[in-house]
């Protein structure tokens, strides 16, 4: 299997978290110049990956891309964008073009998927199926069914498939998760996380067609919260969902009636000792255009033996500008700015630390120095983020049962394996 620059690679999705291009120019968001495609060609310049693939539905958008590409990264960077782009240029649609980018890959190749939420199954169930490592935005899938369908084809291939759940990665709340191991059962979380309301802008085409912002923002938290309570015992029991409507159903944003602006579930959780624990986790795309932060991501945590309060979007750095007004900074996540040297200066952000160990778990995987199996203890790997997904899910059928109670169903490993409506509520 290949490593080093002979390691190639296909990213799958042409939009904001990878390229920063959104409706024919540079995002608005704090992702102006991607995340997925800079790293990936700052990982190549460092030697740890070489040709590198673009595939998207649509090719009239590459000759865009490309220089909006070597514009905003290459120039800035010092970096070589070059891609191979699929489809050709010419063709204005092709929903498959992902199977011909794949199919000229080797075996052991990468394949990193940011496209809609249900578009992932197909294409990363391809991916697998012809021996390449996946690396799946959040959510992987929205089924619990698909996920597991995953599971077993990534072990039979023996390939790493890895969910960028990148908040794994944020140094305050990997500490928070370990000081949380020591806190005893779990007793209470709340959680909350937004994006501004013209981020439906750039979302209009799936939001509230084929997901929602709980599957787009709420997984994040109960991804860490999934795995603070990793080798604890506690297993969630059971789901109800809320909504609230108005805002992205509008004249103004145009997404179909009935788009939630803010979904919150309640979640039962129980303890290996018996008790009981709740856990709510809310997220909107209904937030203010011009608040100081992109993104309020903050949660309080109650165990029996002490709390956790942790708030993302004021880290007590502060920015005021002509342009831009008053902002919370978060350098954590991406740093933009280039080193003396010209190079990208953001190694020590989470949302390129999760692509690089991605790519460096490949190579030692390749190289024969580990096994996608060791990465579940060490990633969030989608054999290790199955119950995130079986909440998800579980939420989704809440709130298309009008808030009916959702039974999540353990194995005798205490996975979850199956869920059903509570008795009486469907």
């Amino acid at each position: 299997m290949a490593t080093g620059k002979e390691l190639q690679g296909l990213m799958c999705g042409t939009g904001e978290y990878t390229t920063g291009y959104v409706h024919g120019t540079q995002s608005k968001s704090d992702k102006k110049v991607g995340v997925v495609a800079l790293a990936l060609f700052e990982l190549r310049r460092l030697g740890h990956c070489g040709t590198l693939g673009l595939v998207g539905t649509n090719g009239t958008k590459f000759p865009g891309i490309r220089n909006h590409l070597q514009r905003k990264v290459g120039d800035v960077y010092n970096l070589d964008t070059s891609v191979r782009t699929f489809p050709d240029d010419s063709v204005s649609r092709s929903p498959e073009a992902y199977k011909t980018a794949v199919d000229v890959l080797p075996p052991g190749s990468f394949v990193v998927i940011f496209t809609p939420d249900d578009t992932h199954f197909a294409i990363a169930r391809y991916a697998i199926d012809r021996g390449m490592h996946v690396l799946l935005t959040k959510p992987p899938v929205k089924l619990l069914s698909e996920h597991l369908d995953l599971v077993k084809r990534a072990r039979e291939k023996n390939v790493l498939v890895m969910v960028e759940y990148h908040k794994r990665f944020d140094p305050v709340y990997a500490d928070a998760r370990q000081r949380i191991q020591g806190l005893g059962d779990f007793g209470f979380l709340h959680s909350y996380m937004s994006q501004p309301k013209f981020q439906l802008e750039t979302f209009k085409a799936w939001a509230g067609k084929s997901s929602d912002i709980s599957y787009y923002l709420n997984s994040h938290h109960i991804d860490v919260h999934v795995w603070a309570m990793q080798g604890l015992g506690a297993v969630p029991v059971r789901v109800t969902a809320s909504e609230s409507t108005g805002v992205a159903e509008s004249a103004a944003y145009g997404c179909p009636k009935g788009t939630e602006d803010t979904i919150t579930l309640m979640v039962q959780w129980r303890n290996a000792s018996g008790s009981l624990g709740t856990a709510v986790y809310t997220a909107s795309w209904a937030a203010a255009d011009k608040a100081e932060v992109h993104s309020q991501q903050r949660f309080f945590y109650l165990g029996h033996r002490g709390e956790v309060n942790c708030d993302q979007a004021h880290r007590g750095y502060t920015a005021t500008t002509d342009a831009d007004g008053f902002r919370s900074i978060n350098p954590l996540y991406m740093a933009y700015f280039p080193d003396h040297d010209g190079h990208f200066a953001g190694h020590h952000g989470y949302g390129f630390k999760s692509i690089e160990r991605f790519v460096l778990a490949v190579q030692e995987i390749n190289a024969g120095r580990a096994t996608p199996a060791d990465m579940d203890a060490r990633l969030p790997t989608m054999a290790s983020t199955a119950t995130t997904t079986a909440i998800l899910e579980a939420g989704r059928r809440s709130l298309d049962h009008d808030g009916a109670t959702v039974q999540l169903v353990s194995g005798d490993d205490d996975s979850i394996i199956d869920m059903e409506f509570a008795k009486g509520h469907c």
